[in-house]
């Protein structure tokens, strides 16, 4: 790709910009370690739930799902479509149990549900791992997508980029705490998204318009199978075996970073940075529609043109940068790569804050430095970014596929998203169902893909993977439960009382508790949640394709239930003052 002068302004102002916000929150993120990692709890909801949906938009996103399309048409997308169930149940049910919570990480949550040694092995154990091995296999798969962008677009070598990225996102992750990375990420968001949207009208004129790529596509596969947006059920790459373990099983099964069975990780972190549990609640709806519906359209269209344009490309995932590179007049160049970096910085300045709240709050001041000044604390959080950076430069080396990579992290965390669930309405969870899930679920999983054969990769492999590693898991974390002795009455009615979940599962402990807890308005909500990103999903999907009228009434219909979910949002404040004067 050849950039001009003005391409390179565009690029340089980004990075200026993006240091300028970094400074402007330096002094802020230096006051606490509270400032630092959660911005003082005063976020709004249209800010924290647009840096989780930055955070998602990461430089590998439109890469792997420009493969998806291509390799399986519109439908392959089922992959992280499905995962919509899993992000309305955190916005209706959990979003609000995490703001009471009042911890930093949701690996402190711990230490309020359970007690004694398990629970701080437990604290200390997730946060390393998620920290350090998790949060490593993120960062690398996203570096290696920026830096096969940078490959393609600048003839930058791997490591060269690598080690680029991670110095220019280090510094301004260590700098700026959560607050800058609040802020650059809702400025970023817009840059990328701009950026996705102009490559998509450009790459349509390259092809005709939408009427020159649907002729094209229907001349190459005369059925439309690419155009489909559910998929059929007999084909080899999502047989029905497969597509019912996604929709069906995968999303509450299953563990993956941003779509967590009952919130955590970086959305929890959103979550409890948020003003209050109104504004918890707004946020991870707004995530869910903005991540789900309003999104990968651009990305899909410009994946549609690649197959146009670049028939049998042995790597379907940079058809994505070469559109990018044929068909992107001066200005607009530099423009989208300014674009890719947004995604990319925001997504790893993310990850970093996150992981870096983990070691220095559930590990760093819980076992080897309580007690320490707050200046003390975001010193070492600013250390342990730097050296995450590091690590994870040594994994982005080994990824390959960023598709493959998402399926072996998703294969790691099945079978423990039961435990997530339940620990929050089920008083008999302790400590120990945790740890032999999280411990039964790597080595089942590892056993099942090297000793056995079941690949991630391979349609049928990956569910039967899934289904087997989730059997095994919740049989093995419910016998655990059993053999071991329950939570102490008195931290249980202590856990109770802070976040007030409801429902019968804590009646033999708090008989006072609500009989449903409102789980049966919630579940209301929840279906109501999911139907709106669908209607939202796949209504613009069919006014993006030219079908206006089916697509113009489904966003409308969407709408509208949006609205009621917005409603019973406003509502939420009085209900829980009511819950709480019955606790009391």
């Amino acid at each position: 790709m050849i950039l001009t002068a003005v391409d390179w302004a565009v690029i340089v102002a980004y990075f200026a910009l993006s240091l300028t916000i970094a400074l402007v929150y330096s002094r802020r993120a230096g006051a606490s370690a509270e400032e630092f990692f959660l911005s003082g709890r005063a976020i709004p909801w249209w800010l924290a739930g647009t840096s989780m949906v930055a955070t998602t938009f990461a430089a590998d996103t439109p890469l792997v799902v420009t493969g998806l399309t291509v390799k399986y048409g519109i439908a392959g997308n089922w992959l992280w479509w499905s995962m919509v169930m899993s992000g309305m149940l955190t916005a209706v049910f959990y979003a609000r149990l995490w703001r009471r919570a009042g911890v930093m990480t949701d690996a402190e949550f711990a230490e309020i549900r359970y007690s004694g040694g398990a629970a701080a092995f437990l604290r200390g154990f997730r946060a390393s791992y998620l920290a350090l091995a998790v949060n490593s296999i993120i960062i690398g798969w996203v570096t290696a997508a920026m830096a096969k962008i940078l490959g393609l677009t600048l003839g930058v070598g791997k490591w060269q980029a690598t080690i680029g990225l991670f110095v220019l996102t280090g510094l301004y992750s260590a700098i700026s705490g959560l607050w800058g990375v609040l802020v650059t990420d809702f400025f970023q968001f817009a840059l990328a998204m701009a950026g996705c949207i102009a490559l998509a009208f450009f790459a349509l004129g390259a092809v005709g318009g939408m009427s020159g790529l649907l002729a094209a596509l229907h001349a190459r596969f005369p059925d439309d199978a690419p155009l489909g947006m559910v998929p059929a059920l007999d084909s080899a790459w999502m047989p029905a075996l497969t597509f019912f373990v996604y929709i069906a099983v995968n999303w509450w099964a299953s563990w993956y970073p941003g779509a967590e069975p009952g919130g955590g990780g970086y959305v929890a972190q959103r979550i409890m940075s948020a003003k209050d549990e109104r504004h918890a609640l707004l946020a991870a709806v707004w995530f869910n529609i903005a991540h789900y519906a309003l999104r990968p359209w651009p990305w899909i269209v410009v994946a549609l043109v690649s197959m146009v344009l670049y028939p049998g490309l042995a790597d379907p995932e940079s058809g994505y940068v070469r559109v990018m590179v044929d068909v992107l007049p001066p200005f607009w160049r530099g423009f989208l790569l300014a674009a890719f970096f947004a995604a990319y910085m925001s997504t790893i300045s993310t990850q970093l804050n996150w992981g870096a709240s983990y070691l220095v709050n559930d590990v760093y001041r819980r076992f080897w430095a309580p007690g320490r000044a707050e200046a003390h604390y975001v010193a070492v959080g600013r250390v342990a970014t730097v050296g995450m950076m590091a690590i994870s430069g040594v994994v982005t080396y080994y990824i390959g596929s960023v598709e493959g990579a998402w399926k072996f992290l998703l294969a790691l965390g099945a079978g423990t998203g039961l435990v997530y669930l339940l620990r929050w309405y089920w008083w008999r969870v302790n400590a120990w169902s945790e740890v032999s899930a999280m411990t039964a679920a790597l080595v089942v999983s590892l056993v099942a893909q090297f000793a056995f054969g079941l690949s991630a990769d391979d349609p049928r492999g990956f569910a039967w993977l899934l289904l087997t590693t989730t059997a095994a898991t919740t049989a093995i974390w419910l016998l655990v439960t059993f053999l071991t002795p329950p939570e102490p009455p008195e931290r249980l009615r202590r856990f109770y009382a802070r976040v007030r979940p409801g429902g019968p599962g804590w009646r033999a402990i708090v008989p006072e508790a609500r009989a449903d807890g409102g789980l049966g308005a919630g579940l209301i909500q929840w279906v109501i949640g999911c139907v709106v990103v669908y209607l939202g999903l796949f209504g613009i999907g069919a006014l993006v394709l030219g079908r206006l009228r089916a697509g113009g009434s489904a966003v409308v219909v969407g709408a509208l239930l949006a609205a009621y979910l917005w409603h019973a949002a406003a509502d939420a404040p009085s209900r829980r003052r009511s819950e709480a004067r019955v606790v009391s």
